[in-house]
C-alpha cells in the first residue's frame, strides 16, 4: 500500500501547479482521498477531500476558489490543482487516505518571488 506525490517546485505568487498523488496496493477507486498540508513550523491543515467515485469534492476556506481536487480511478492517480498561488501556500503537501490511515510523503510547494 503505497501513496507517492510528485509535481512540486517553486513558483512565484500568482502562478499555477497541479500535484499527482499515485496509489498503489489498494483498489483506489473505493476510497475518498485527500489532501493535506504543513507549512514549516505549523501542524499539518486538511486543504481538500474528494469522494471516491470523484463526484464530489471540500476545499478548505484558506483554499477555495484556487485549488480543485480530481481524480482519475483508471490511473489510480488523484490531482491537486492549484492556481493563484500566494506565499502562505508554501507548504509539504501530501496525499492521504483516512480510511486505510496512510499518507504519502510528501512534495514541497514554495511560493516566491
Amino acid at each position: 500500500v503505497q501513496l507517492v506525490e510528485s509535481g512540486g517546485g517553486m513558483v512565484q505568487p500568482g502562478g499555477s501547479l497541479r500535484l499527482s498523488c499515485a496509489a498503489s496496493g489498494f483498489t483506489f477507486s473505493n476510497f475518498a482521498m485527500s489532501w493535506v498540508r504543513q507549512a514549516p513550523g505549523k501542524g499539518p491543515e486538511w486543504v481538500s477531500r474528494i469522494n471516491a467515485g470523484g463526484t464530489v469534492t471540500y476545499q478548505a476556506e484558506s483554499v477555495k476558489g484556487r485549488f480543485t481536487a480530481s481524480r482519475d480511478n483508471a490511473k489510480n492517480t488523484m490531482y491537486l490543482q492549484m492556481n493563484s498561488l500566494k506565499p502562505e501556500d508554501t507548504a509539504l503537501y501530501y496525499c492521504s487516505s483516512r480510511a486505510l490511515g496512510i499518507s504519502g510523503k510528501g512534495t514541497q510547494v514554495t511560493v516566491s518571488s
